[in-house]
């Protein structure tokens, strides 16, 4: 499923099944916005620490099971399982894209 969604986010995606970081951080752009429950994040330096506060720390592999376009960003519907409490979560991923770099990136 991954191949048919845009380049930047099939390797965001891809990267974090490998539990890869700085694959994970590549996919945005410099000056990219992340915002989840645990607030927002600005750049790459901010979302890099994200990435491995949130995900790697907790081993958090995210998969994709529907995608969609709406109002200009790419939703992404998926289960994330990991080591976490509740484990797995369903999580919807909205993606904002500016040329080949996610820019925006929402996570509920």
């Amino acid at each position: 499923m991954t191949n048919e969604m845009p380049a930047p986010i099939a390797a965001y995606v891809a990267a974090n099944t490998r539990l890869d970081a700085d694959g994970m951080q590549a996919s945005f752009a410099q000056n990219a916005v992340v915002r989840d429950d645990r607030g927002t994040h600005v750049g790459h330096d901010e979302i890099g620490a994200w990435i491995r506060s949130a995900t790697i720390a907790s081993r958090a592999v995210f998969t994709p099971e529907a995608w969609r376009e709406q109002d200009g960003s790419i939703v992404v519907d998926g289960q994330t399982t990991g080591d976490f409490p509740g484990s797995p979560i369903r999580f919807t991923f909205r993606f904002m894209l500016k040329g080949e770099a996610i820019a925006k990136l929402e996570i509920a």
